[in-house]
């Protein structure tokens, strides 16, 4: 008798079926994996066959195929024990074929038949609705990671035993399914743009920057705050809704970053990547086991934080200014092709030279101009280009310094922001950040009167814009209208955007 389970593997951030077959046929104990496995799942044998002799249900001693297909996508990890041991009881008729149709198994075994929680449990349940399959059996770690898709019927399981008793119609419960709204916590941070002090002006840009999901640059000395101002981020930007968290979840599940954690993540990634990160860990590709997420998708809904921008490498930066301006990067290997989402604001800070003191005369610049020169063109023209709000940070004075207190707080700020994040929300019908309008929105959400379009134009030839920048002044002052509670585009949200395309690099 053959038998025939569903399992899942993990390509990418996404899931795919696995059809876990078993064959037994007479001649010696063997146990033979085919259907181009890892190392990882051809280690699936022994633990399969530990677990179910601990498990009191038995092992039989005879020659056993099994066969994962499809054959020609590679098999990883041990998320395929569970299957391969549904299939055997199956195999020696201790469970019933019929009762595990509609059905899909995943989670890696112990030696004694405890299952361990696995990662990319969100993609696989994701991948049942999608199919139309009913019922999903897990680790109960991983559990209340998917209980949130209301079109499954999700088991978490303990032991292998339990999965048994369930099939053999021992009731197990299910999980249940639970309410987002109930599990979404008061927002609280240990830090505070209360804590910056003198810094009003980059506080506002980051301000627009949080309500519109804009891409910044700041641009100052040693210590001004650079640092400090990006860490606050998180503070003052919204909470994921549910279909966002999902997302977010599942990529960091896929990744194996969500271990050990309950439920789904309530808030946007922050990511700051130290400027010695290889090409492959920021934006994706080859890992240990197959293609993986790189920073830019791990900051999806969120931020990412290049802080010493410049002395990133020149390839890694490059390699961003697609997913900026698509929301997604495609990575292309010998033996597969994947798209992973990277929607997320970038956030760059660097000197304005490699000492960091160049246009400050409280400091002796000690690079000269050829440094100078080399420095800045790092960052080239055509990624400044996909940057919406230039900001200088200047050095904070003594006097800002002596003050108790500093400026506005990060609950007040984020109040502005949602209410402008609502704006867009209702404006749009779905959710949708002024950042991400295309040009046909632009002409129907942001009109400007005569004046107001003269002073663009007039700014616009004199600083040499391309047509990517001059989109991006009008998003900006679409956001800063927002913020303003006010329908109508006024040349004052015009001349605020304008003076963040001033840029000294």
């Amino acid at each position: 008798m053959i038998s025939k389970v569903n399992g899942a593997t993990i390509v990418g951030i996404d899931a795919s079926i696995v059809e876990v077959e078993i064959d037994m046929q007479h001649g010696l104990s063997k146990f033979i994996i085919v259907g181009l496995p890892d190392k990882a799942v051809e280690e699936s044998s022994e633990r399969v066959k530990s677990a179910m002799m601990q498990s009191g249900v038995g092992f039989p001693s005879c020659r056993i195929i099994c066969n994962l297909a499809p054959g020609d996508i590679k098999k990883e990890g041990p998320i395929l024990d569970l299957p391969i041991a549904v299939g055997m009881l199956i195999a020696t008729r201790k469970i019933d074929p019929s009762i595990a149709e509609n059905s899909l198994f995943v989670g890696e075994l112990s030696l004694n038949g405890t299952l361990r929680p696995i990662d990319g449990a969100l993609s696989i349940a994701i991948l049942c609705e999608k199919l139309g399959i009913k019922r999903l059996f897990l680790p109960k770690a991983n559990a209340e990671e998917v209980i949130y898709l209301p079109n499954i019927e999700v088991y978490g399981m303990d032991k292998l035993i339990d999965v048994h008793r369930h099939l053999e119609d021992m009731r197990v419960p299910k999980a249940s399914l639970a309410s987002w709204q109930k599990n979404i916590h008061s927002i609280h941070f240990e830090i505070d743009y209360e804590d910056v002090k003198g810094q009003d002006h980059a506080i506002r840009a980051l301000e627009i920057a949080a309500a519109g999901a804009h891409n910044v640059l700041m641009v100052g000395p040693p210590g001004s705050g650079k640092s400090m101002l990006a860490s606050r981020i998180p503070t003052i930007l919204p909470p994921l809704s549910l279909e966002e968290s999902l997302e977010v979840t599942r990529i960091y599940s896929a990744s194996g970053k969500y271990k050990n954690k309950r439920g789904l993540m309530r808030y946007r990634p922050f990511r700051a990547p130290h400027h010695t990160t290889s090409y492959a860990a920021l934006v994706g590709g080859s890992g240990g086991k197959g293609i993986k997420a790189g920073e830019i998708t791990l900051a999806h809904m969120g931020v990412l934080f290049l802080d010493e921008m410049p002395e990133f490498g020149r390839l890694e930066l490059e390699a961003l200014r697609q997913p900026l301006e698509t929301g997604k990067i495609s990575i292309a290997r010998a033996r597969a092709a994947v798209d992973l989402p990277a929607e997320c604001m970038l956030i760059g800070a660097m000197n304005p030279c490699p000492c960091g003191y160049k246009g400050y005369p409280e400091e002796k610049c000690v690079s000269n101009y050829q440094k100078c020169g080399k420095y800045v063109k790092k960052i080239s023209g055509p990624l400044l280009d996909r940057i919406d709000l230039n900001i200088q940070v200047s050095r904070v004075s003594v006097a800002d310094l002596s003050k108790r207190t500093g400026g506005r707080n990060s609950a007040e700020i984020r109040e502005n922001v949602l209410r402008a994040r609502e704006i867009q929300t209702n404006r749009f019908g779905c959710y949708k950040t002024n950042s991400a309008l295309s040009p046909k929105q632009i002409k129907e959400h942001i009109v400007l009167d005569n004046d107001t379009r003269d002073i663009l134009n007039k700014f616009a030839e004199r600083q040499h814009f391309t047509a990517r920048s001059y989109d991006r002044v009008l998003r900006v002052t679409r956001t800063i209208a927002d913020l303003d509670n006010s329908n109508a585009i006024k040349s004052e949200h015009l001349m605020e955007a304008l003076q963040y395309r001033i840029s000294e690099v």
